[in-house]
C-alpha cells in the first residue's frame, strides 16, 4: 500500500509557491504502520502525525513538504528518480531498505539536490543487522534516534543546505 499526501499528484511547477523549495519526505516499508508497530521502539505517533509534523516544520522553514510512504522498493526508486530529475531535496527514511537495497542506493547516488537519511530509532543501538546503512554513503548526513524530532532536524538540515547552495557557498552533492 502506498500513502501519499493529497497533493502529491499535482504538478509541482503549478502548485509550489514562488520562492518555496519543494522537499520530498519519503518513507519505506512498514512506516505506514506507525503508531501500532512496536510503539516501544517507534513511538505512538502515526504516519499522519509524522506528515503533519513535517508540514508544520516546513511552513516554519519556508519549504513545501510532500510526504510519501511505500512498502514497494520499485516505487521508492521511481520517487528518487523523480526527485533527481526535478532537483528536489529529499528526506529519506528507507526503513528496512537501509540495510540491503543496493538498487535504492544506486538511485540515490544520482541525486541532484540535498539528501538526508532519517530514522525514528537509532539503528546503531539495535540488532546488529541494522548497524549497516547502504544509503549513508550517498547522503549528506543521517539523523537518527530522536523519534519525530529526527524528521524536523533533517528538514532543518535540508533548509540550511538549500540556502547555502542558493548563496553559492554549498558544495554540490
Amino acid at each position: 500500500m502506498t500513502t501519499q499526501d493529497p497533493g502529491t499528484t499535482r504538478d509541482p511547477e503549478t502548485t509550489q509557491d514562488p520562492g518555496t523549495t519543494r522537499v520530498l519526505v519519503l518513507n519505506g516499508p512498514n512506516l505506514g504502520r506507525l503508531g501500532i508497530r512496536e510503539p516501544e521502539v517507534y513511538g505512538s505517533a502515526t504516519l499522519d502525525d509524522l506528515a503533519e509534523a513535517c508540514r508544520a516544520t516546513g511552513r516554519r522553514l519556508g519549504l513545501e513538504i510532500v510526504v510519501r510512504q511505500t512498502d514497494d522498493e520499485a516505487e521508492m526508486i521511481r520517487w528518487v528518480h523523480e526527485a533527481a530529475d526535478a532537483r528536489t531535496p529529499v528526506v529519506l527514511n528507507p526503513a528496512a531498505f537501509t540495510h540491503y537495497s543496493y538498487a535504492l542506493r544506486d538511485a540515490l547516488a544520482m541525486r541532484t539536490a540535498p539528501l538526508i537519511e532519517v530514522h525514528l530509532s537509532n539503528p546503531a543501538a539495535r540488532e546488529s543487522f541494522r548497524h549497516t546503512s547502504v544509503v549513508a554513503g550517498v547522503a549528506d548526513g543521517t539523523v537518527a534516534g530522536f523519534g519525530l524530532l529526527s524528521y524536523q532536524l533533517a528538514l532543518q538540515a535540508i533548509a540550511t543546505l538549500v540556502a547555502a547552495r542558493q548563496a553559492g557557498t554549498g558544495a554540490a552533492p
